[in-house]
């Protein structure tokens, strides 16, 4: 059958969470509608969608204007790069790709404006995502351009995560970015959150654990660590020194430890000395005395608790909030007093803003497009607090932070079209419709919306210089009152009380809590003591006589409250300049600020070709699928809409070869594919009249095409797929005459259908808690022979007795026709046997798995145990098949056993877990050898 590849995605990205790598794999994920053009210059060509010249003109001069200005700092050798703007997402976010080398943009800006920052984001992913590509294209060296020629650009990825740490990409790319702007990561408070906790609560995690993670305590991960190092690096060494360290690192001048080791030579200094030195310079001025006493306030080994974010006052004493936890899923929470209720579990959302009011919450849930995976939408949902019924909105939209309206009648939300021409709307709750368009007179982002009356909304906006204001906005006329003045600090998070909107802005060293009367536009800093102990203050509600916040912890993100007449208001007329946190070179270098001197140009727009270059075989790379190993070279053209596989495989279950080639075309609806197949060695074994085992052995030549239909159903809590594959295949065998009639040449056709569906599945969770995944598949001839094959498969996934305990029950039903034996065993066999393709196999399988222990332990750097877990299994396989004489073949082949397995990290970035099976068969192993106990290494499916 037609097995597709995936699009690797190996290598660098903005990073605001991983959701960028299923969108990444979003093979075909454009519909045909959107023509494609291109700006072309030597260091990048720029692909993007009709009517979208000016993002693809803006990203083309930034690349081309800046290019040379950052090349001095990480090497002169240019590759082209292809960057693919894409428009029908909701997600913020960028990569850079190698297998193939390719980058994307993701051009939707994300609300929390102190994640990322508020520059436009195609500047920001231009100035971010170029200095990747010019990391990949120095990297290509020595030893690491050897492995490049000898497996393709998959060869080099290997390499450089061997060579070069993802820390210093990623710091490098938030350095440059932060250098060549007023603003970026490096000037944000909220960037070094996670560090500015753990340090606070006295969390001296070593460096393989930083750089590892944990399933149980809070790790920040190594965009900050990387920037941290990579900051001081230059500021100590000078702006030259981290290209001769990558340089030699990924020459492998030294065979081990070669960053390292490159580092101490480039600067004498010891790299491990060199990273307390980064990281406690860093600790001096994010950690404060005060923030030190109020972690003091936990327990001295506490682990992680759980984020409780977005607090909402039903009145003085009852908070609702959204709460996430390492064993639970997300789920809206109403407290009273110190006692905790489930109002409802939250569905899929890219964050955990919610609106509260009356007894009505109401949020957006992320939900797919069926078919097109780069095509996605957020629904708008309405939750009855004290029933916790829910029911949808709007279907089929593009809102953002939705709040309702003081007599719950409508909803103000942001509008983010594929254009990019953002507004408010108003929605009327009982229909859904839209009930009026704010003009964007300003041409603002939008963030946050609150109404403030009838007539008038609060909102933080952003202008396209990146500047903020806290906006009151006139829903006929769209025209702005300025209640703050502009600047490049962060704000967000308004919420309003009365005549005050309260919101969280970057102060300096801090994220505070800021006020500003509405009638006078006074503002003020809100003052207490505790404000100044925290790591950030956001995300306020304002009660009756009670202020309630959110600020960050090691421990998660953590609900204070104060009363309000705790508080103090310090009228303020500005905020403070962006921090550059002890980093003076930010602003020595000549490379300062330069994204503000990039010019406009009018560069000549083409149209691209959805074609253009469609095999581009770009890597060499090994699948292990048991029973199936496979090396194949791999091509995938640049807009991901045609793959090609040239693949040599073996089959563990039948101990055959085979040599493929396939293609698949994903721009129309529904995919098509075709295939070329050379098989060697396929063996079945018959049974004489005398119960003598008889072996077959042939080699056969296969043609196939055929059709896909995938179907992304995914929405509320559950992620939801089901593919159909329909093909026809014509298959020429060469088999001994005394075979030739039970294998014969034979045309046939497969019929396949999967449907996957599961829950999300929290951090500590070894598996979802609910989930099936099943398989049918029927292949039958299509000429006089009349054979068949139907398989059938289950596995389902159940809670166990403890929180992050799973029960998996597998099932499968597999049978051919008496007479033939064209297809090839795909049942999974009970564990421990060697299998056979028998006329039929019935298999049914239980396991129990379960966390042991989590080590947080490793080893030189090489290898970090992160979690034990253990797994106990029993499985029943009976088969059924004929003897040459008519009589019937029966037996089970019944095991039971246990699994170990190691959930590791190696090289401090690369996840792989394997394991040790002990297997006790239950009955004789007929096909295969003598014994009852085996011991398995249980291998990864993929290294990559």
């Amino acid at each position: 059958m037609f097995k597709r590849s995936v699009l690797l995605i190996m290598g660098s990205c903005l990073g605001i969470g991983s959701i960028q790598t299923a969108y990444a794999q979003a093979f075909g994920g454009n519909p045909p509608s959107i023509k494609w053009n291109q700006v072309n210059t030597p260091a990048a060509r720029v692909i993007f969608p009709k009517g979208m010249d000016s993002s693809g003109q803006r990203v083309a001069n930034i690349v081309q204007q800046l290019n040379r200005t950052m090349m001095p700092t990480i090497g002169y050798k240019q590759k082209q790069i292809n960057i693919v703007l894409q428009n029908q997402l909701l997600t913020t976010n960028g990569y850079v790709g190698l297998a193939p080398f390719r980058s994307e943009f993701y051009l939707v800006p994300a609300q929390n404006n102190f994640q990322l920052g508020t520059l436009p984001i195609a500047d920001q992913l231009a100035i971010h995502e170029f200095r990747h590509v010019q990391q990949f294209n120095n990297y290509d060296v020595g030893l690491t351009r050897i492995l490049h020629v000898l497996f393709g650009e998959g060869g080099q990825q290997i390499a450089n995560s061997f060579s070069i740490p993802n820390w210093f990409d990623e710091g490098d790319a938030v350095y440059n970015e932060t250098l060549m702007s007023n603003q970026g990561r490096g000037r944000l408070p909220y960037f070094f959150n996670g560090y500015r906790a753990i340090w606070a609560a006295g969390k001296n995690y070593n460096w393989m654990k930083l750089r590892n993670g944990s399933y149980q305590d809070y790790v920040p991960d190594w965009y900050p660590t990387g920037y941290m190092l990579t900051a001081y690096g230059r500021q100590k060494f000078g702006a030259q020194v981290w290209k001769g360290v990558t340089h030699d690192a990924a020459t492998f001048k030294h065979l081990f430890y070669p960053f390292q080791t490159s580092f101490k030579q480039h600067t004498k200094q010891e790299y491990s000395s060199f990273r307390g030195e980064a990281l406690n310079y860093f600790k001096q001025q994010l950690v404060t005395p005060n923030m030190q006493k109020a972690a003091e306030a936990y327990k001295p080994n506490q682990h992680f608790i759980a984020t409780t974010e977005y607090p909402a006052y039903v009145d003085d004493s009852t908070l609702i909030y959204q709460k996430t936890s390492y064993k639970h899923r997300p789920a809206f929470i109403i407290r009273r007093g110190n006692r905790e209720k489930v109002i409802r579990l939250a569905d899929i959302n890219a964050d955990n803003y919610f609106n509260y009011n009356n007894g009505q919450i109401v949020y957006v849930a992320r939900r797919p497009d069926v078919r097109w995976g780069y095509r996605e939408y957020n629904d708008i949902k309405l939750i009855d607090v004290k029933t916790g019924n829910q029911r949808r909105v709007t279907a089929r939209t593009k809102y953002f932070s939705p709040a309702l309206s003081a007599d719950n009648k409508t909803i103000v939300a942001v509008h983010v079209p594929p254009s990019g021409a953002y507004e408010l709307h108003i929605i009327d709750v009982a229909s859904g419709k839209v009930l009026q368009r704010v003009p964007n007179v300003g041409h603002y982002y939008y963030t946050y919306p609150k109404f403030y009356n009838n007539h008038q909304i609060v909102s933080a906006i952003r202008n396209t210089a990146g500047e903020m204001s806290v906006a009151l906005i006139d829903l006929k006329t769209g025209e702005n009152q300025y209640l703050t003045a502009w600047g490049m600090s962060p704000k967000g998070f308004t919420t309003v009380h009365r005549d005050t909107v309260y919101f969280t802005a970057t102060s300096g060293l801090n994220d505070k809590l800021y006020a500003v009367n509405v009638p006078d536009h006074q503002l003020y800093e809100l003052q207490n003591d505790s404000l100044h102990s925290f790591v950030g203050n956001y995300e306020p509600a304002v009660g009756k006589s009670k202020i309630a916040w959110v600020s960050f912890s090691a421990y998660g993100y953590q609900i204070h409250e104060l009363p309000k007449q705790a508080l103090q208001l310090k009228a303020v007329n500005t905020l403070p300049k962006l921090p550059e946190f002890g980093i003076n070179a930010l602003h020595q270098d000549t490379s300062a600020d330069l994204l503000a001197d990039v010019q406009n140009e009018n560069l000549p727009v083409k149209k691209y070709s959805k074609l253009h270059h469609p095999f581009n075989f770009h890597s060499l790379i090994p699948y292990l699928d048991d029973p199936d190993y496979t090396l194949s070279l791999t091509g995938n053209n640049i807009l991901n809409t045609f793959q090609s596989d040239l693949s040599l495989t073996y089959n563990r279950n039948e101990g055959y070869k085979q040599i493929s080639f396939t293609t698949l075309y994903g721009a129309l609806y529904p995919y098509l594919f075709a295939s070329a197949s050379y098989t060697f060695d396929r063996r079945r074994y018959f049974l004489d009249q005398r119960r003598n085992t008889i072996e077959a052995n042939w080699n056969e030549s296969n043609v196939q095409g055929g059709l896909e239909f995938p179907f992304n159903l995914s929405r509320g809590r559950n992620y939801t797929n089901i593919t159909y594959l329909s093909s026809l295949s014509y298959t020429v065998t060469d088999v001994q005459s005394l075979f030739s009639k039970a294998i014969p040449d034979n045309t046939y056709l497969t019929n396949a259908i999967t449907f996957s569906n599961q829950v999300a599945k929290p951090r500590q969770n070894i598996y979802p808690h609910l989930a099936q995944i099943i398989t049918v598949n029927y292949r039958n001839t299509v000429n006089s022979l009349q054979a068949h094959q139907l398989l059938t498969s289950g596995t389902f996934y159940f809670p166990g007795f403890l929180a992050n305990h799973s029960i998996v029950v597998s099932l499968a039903y597999q049978q051919h026709d008496r007479n033939y034996s064209f297809f090839s065993n795909e049942l999974s066999f009970s564990r421990g046997y060697t299998s056979d393709n028998l006329y039929r196999l019935q298999k049914a399988g239980i396991n129990y798995s379960f966390p042991i222990a989590y080590p947080d332990a490793g080893f030189g750097n090489i290898v970090y145990l992160l979690r034990l877990r253990g797994n106990l299994f029993y499985d029943h396989t009976h088969g059924r098949d004929f003897y040459t004489n008519g009589n019937t073949f029966k037996a089970d082949f019944n095991s039971a056993g246990a699994e170990l397995f190691f959930d590791t990290q190696w090289l401090n970035e690369n996840p792989i877990s394997f394991g040790i099976r002990y297997t006790r068969l239950l009955n004789d192993d007929l096909f295969g050898n003598n014994g009852r106990n085996r011991i398995t290494l249980i291998l990864p499916l993929s290294i990559l």
